[in-house]
């Protein structure tokens, strides 16, 4: 039966995220297949030219709904299906009304021309999203940044694949997360194509524009390249040295890496931290010092291809999968690289997180606190946890037969309890309950 439209012909729950955390980014109704951004940018004026093309699936009967996309971007035009529709575009969102309903299970096509001055979202986290560079333009979009840049379907669980099209002054190297399909130069201007076609989330594109040198990272099976700035070139040269034998090392625990490629991007700007997006990952020139003193976060953003971006959360509350994971993967690397063992550093963290207030429960945090240290350091140490109750026999073939089953798509807390009862001898409920439902930190056990 379908459900009686709402007021100004409203599908219930299509304007509605089903993220807890986020509910104002997302939007529910319809699942997006694929999206094909044609962009054009120009550097030193700061001005955005786009045209999205998003094909998305009806989840419901749908007489309207929304995209999120940021205000500062102003629509000029949006076609459903080839036709002219009405619209709204109010703060953060983009609300369409087709000329006639969509069917439960059709396929449609909505065509968005925008443009305008991009800047990042600001919130809670500060400002995420587009971000100009001191000579060009760094995207990192976690969690909520994605429609600094183009319209979408704003929540992790709702993985697309892309098509990126870039034009810049040919002064410039563009990145985008994605294979390089081709490059044209004309007067001027480069045409930068990019295609991404595996399931990603829109918060996991990137765009970064930059005067880069293009270098090999490490040989191996995987291509590692890395864009840098010429300043960087020696120092870098030492500190990720070393990345090959990462890649390999994290590929026997974990299992094949996951994409055709990774790609490092260091800034000639500082950032306060790394990010990650899908195959890729940007740095600041402060993180790169000659010394290899970042070279934990190497191996955390690496770490993040696996989880993160293959095994992307269905939503914000179970962000312990990407970052215990991430965090106890430096533990591993630096115990097969020679440096203190996953015992040493789970240690040295346990008594770290004993000393502060006993306040967060790992699997549900709250959107406050999700990128809390606490939640990174003890989903490591829930990681431990579980390696020193199953043991070493079971442990890592249950982390890449993990890896392996939900290879692309969306992980959850659920699921991943479910998963690792299939390689436990002994019961996991009161393992997972007591650290990650509970804010009383356990007693530490030590894997032998």
């Amino acid at each position: 039966m379908t459900p009686p439209a709402g007021p100004v012909g409203a599908s219930p729950g299509a304007d509605r995220s089903t993220d807890p955390y986020l509910p104002e980014h997302g939007n529910g109704g319809y699942r997006v297949l694929h999206y094909d951004l044609n962009l054009d940018y120009r550097v030193v004026s700061n001005r955005l030219t786009g045209r999205a093309v998003v094909t998305a699936r009806a989840g419901q009967p749908l007489s309207r709904f929304t995209l999120d996309l940021a205000s500062r971007l102003r629509v000029q035009d949006v076609r459903v299906d080839g036709r002219p529709v009405k619209f709204d575009h109010r703060p953060g969102k983009l609300r369409v009304k087709p000329d006639r309903p969509i069917g439960y299970g059709a396929t449609f096509k909505v065509e968005i021309r925008y443009g305008g001055k991009p800047g990042p979202v600001s919130g809670r986290w500060g400002d995420i999203g587009w971000d100009r560079l001191s000579d060009g333009v760094l995207v990192a979009s976690q969690p909520n940044g994605a429609p600094s840049w183009f319209p979408c379907n704003d929540r992790p669980g709702d993985k697309a694949t892309f098509l990126v099209t870039l034009t810049v002054a040919s002064a410039y190297t563009v990145l985008v997360t994605g294979d390089l399909v081709s490059r044209r130069r004309a007067e001027g201007s480069t045409t930068w194509v990019y295609e991404r076609d595996e399931p990603t989330a829109p918060y996991l594109m990137s765009v970064q524009i930059g005067r880069y040198d293009l270098v090999e990272l490490a040989a191996g099976r995987v291509v590692q390249r890395a864009a840098i700035t010429p300043r960087a070139r020696s120092a870098f040269a030492f500190d990720f040295g070393r990345h090959g034998e990462i890649m390999t090392v994290l590929e026997r625990l974990f299992g094949p890496y996951p994409f055709r490629e990774y790609v490092v991007v260091v800034t000639a700007d500082e950032l306060d931290d790394p990010v990650e997006a899908q195959g890729m990952a940007v740095f600041g020139r402060n993180h790169v010092d000659g010394r290899r003193t970042h070279e934990r976060l190497v191996v955390h953003e690496l770490a993040h291809q696996w989880f993160g971006n293959s095994l992307t959360v269905a939503d914000w509350r179970h962000i312990w999968l990407n970052e215990g994971f991430a965090t106890y993967a430096e533990w591993l690397w630096s115990g097969a690289s020679g440096g203190p063992s996953t015992n040493a550093h789970a240690a040295h963290w346990h008594a770290w997180v004993a000393a502060q207030p006993a306040t967060i429960a790992v699997a549900d945090p709250g959107v406050d606190r999700m990128f809390d240290p606490l939640v990174y350091k003890r989903g490591a140490l829930a990681v431990h946890a579980l390696r020193a109750r199953v043991g070493e026999r079971a442990f890592f073939p249950l982390l890449r037969s993990w890896v392996a089953e939900h290879r692309h798509r969306t992980v959850t807390t659920a699921g991943f309890r479910e998963h690792a009862a299939r390689f436990s001898a002994v019961p996991l409920d009161d393992l997972f309950t007591a650290w990650l439902d509970r804010p009383a930190l356990p007693p530490l056990p030590e894997v032998r």
